[in-house]
């Protein structure tokens, strides 16, 4: 079902339904908090010993955890068009990176869900899913309030002259000619908590998809002081391009963006029970895909738990992700459940909270008993890939992409394009070490059987020219 049709169809059903005298209780707000390329364990409440992140592992105490969370896919935008279309990488509009490849006007996201369920949405954070001039722009695709940089490219920086808000660009004082005066994502956080403030007759959707920790490893002295000269600093540690600005102790500068991310988790918190609202707001805590340190060229913080792989490929360390959800006397507090989802499940899942109907033709399912402590029926398949974007023509590699799938217990990756299928059994090998597909054919059978089924061919698509290369630009 396309966008129009859905929103048609949902006004219509709206209209026939029948008067309520009562005064319905007020639907819950949503607040989904999601870092970038942060690591299962760089998190307290996922077993980080040295970054201290005492706001976020409150929503483990207070919420239930979930072990077995997945991301939409192992990249940023393809992952976060998986958490707005609820469509996997198999099936949706974005599935490649290069950082403003535009969903489709036709995808009904999150937002348009919720708003048209009565809700006022906001975006704050990296967008990654159009840039300007785009059909994909927040503001087209159900986001009453954007601020944030659109591109992908744009988001590498966090002193870039300006951002965006809503359409107009947002200049940050002090930050031309390589100024660091305006660190953008404290602007982001405060337009965040501003929207929330000013949603008083509304239930809201705050989706905050903020930068920290992504690439470039800089942040203000107030994060980064309390590990100065107190983590190891020797070892490799590669920053991929000059372009980066770096601070002079890079594992204390990557501490301090994290710990900034739970500063600012913990001022979100705060101001819901300040407003008197922390009972009527269910909050989710992740990250957009897997960890990005040993990229970098270490794991010192063992970003990673015990799993295997990174950023850009499909092994665990690369899409599971720290799953957090808190609902005061709906969510259990301080359970750990196992159920293994991923980011399809967001639309219909956050469409259920709403009291909303989800689009026809997603992949994802609503976790909702789940996350109420409930027993259901987990999915057969869990479906990832990574197709070989070929930029200048905005078309992909003809060929087997990169895939993984999970079966219950069972892990499939193809990790080269082409490549044959690695088979690992997650309850006994969750490092993913010992390849048993050639021990287990009656499973391969299944996992074959189901990509046979998994995908359709992605669409053309066309990265929008941007100037997005750092201070020596600007």
């Amino acid at each position: 079902m396309n966008r129009r049709r859905f929103l048609s169809s949902s006004a219509a059903a709206l209209a026939a339904a029948p008067a309520v005298h009562a005064a319905p209780a007020r639907k819950p707000n949503i607040v989904w908090l999601m870092g970038d390329d942060l690591g299962y364990s760089d998190i307290g409440c996922y077993g980080q010993k040295i970054i201290r992140t005492p706001e976020i592992d409150s929503l483990a105490r207070d919420g239930t955890r979930f072990t077995d969370a997945y991301s939409g896919c192992t990249v940023c935008a393809p992952s976060r068009s998986v958490l707005m279309t609820g469509k996997h990488m198999g099936h949706t509009s974005v599935r490649s990176n290069p950082g403003g490849v535009p969903i489709l006007d036709s995808d009904v996201t999150i937002a348009e869900v919720l708003k048209q369920a009565g809700y006022a949405t906001g975006c704050f954070g990296k967008w990654g899913l159009g840039d300007i001039g785009t059909e994909g722009v927040p503001w087209k695709q159900g986001f009453d309030e954007y601020c944030g940089p659109l591109s992908q490219v744009h988001a590498h920086f966090y002193y870039p002259p300006y951002i965006y808000h809503n359409d107009k660009q947002l200049p940050l004082e002090g930050n031309l000619n390589g100024g660091r005066k305006t660190y953008s994502h404290d602007v982001i956080a405060a337009k965040a908590l501003d929207f929330i403030r000013g949603a008083k007759d509304k239930p809201f959707f705050c989706y905050m998809p903020v930068t920290l920790p992504h690439w470039e490893l800089l942040v203000p002295e107030d994060s980064m002081a309390p590990y100065r000269g107190k983590v190891q600093e020797s070892g490799p540690f590669i920053d991929k391009s000059n372009h980066y600005a770096r601070q002079d102790e890079q594992h204390a500068a990557y501490a301090g963006m994290v710990s900034r991310l739970d500063r600012d988790t913990g001022r979100v918190l705060s101001l819901l029970k300040e407003l008197g609202k922390e009972r009527d707001t269910i909050v989710f805590f992740t990250s957009d895909n897997g960890g990005a340190m040993r990229i970098r060229g270490n794991d010192y913080f063992q970003s990673y738990g015990p799993f295997r792989g990174f950023k850009q490929n499909f092994y665990e360390g690369g899409i599971r992700v720290p799953m957090l959800a808190r609902w005061p006397g709906h969510v259990p507090a301080g359970q750990v459940s196992h159920f293994p989802w991923m980011f399809e499940d967001a639309l219909p899942t956050l469409a259920g909270i709403a009291g909303a109907r989800p689009p026809a033709g997603i992949d994802g399912m609503s976790v909702l008993p789940t996350l109420l402590g409930r027993k259901q029926k987990p999915h057969d398949f869990l479906y990832w890939e990574l197709p070989r974007y070929i930029g200048k023509t905005g078309t992909f590699q003809q060929e087997t992409p990169m895939q993984a799938v999970r079966m219950g217990d069972w892990k499939a990756v193809r990790p080269k394009p082409n490549g044959p299928l690695e088979l690992y059994n997650l309850k006994t090998d969750i490092g993913e070490t010992h390849d048993v597909a050639q021990d287990n054919p009656q499973v391969m059978a299944r996992i074959e059987a189901f990509l046979k089924t998994a995908r359709t061919e992605p669409r053309p698509q066309t990265e929008p020219p941007h100037d997005w290369w750092g201070p020596a630009k600007w």
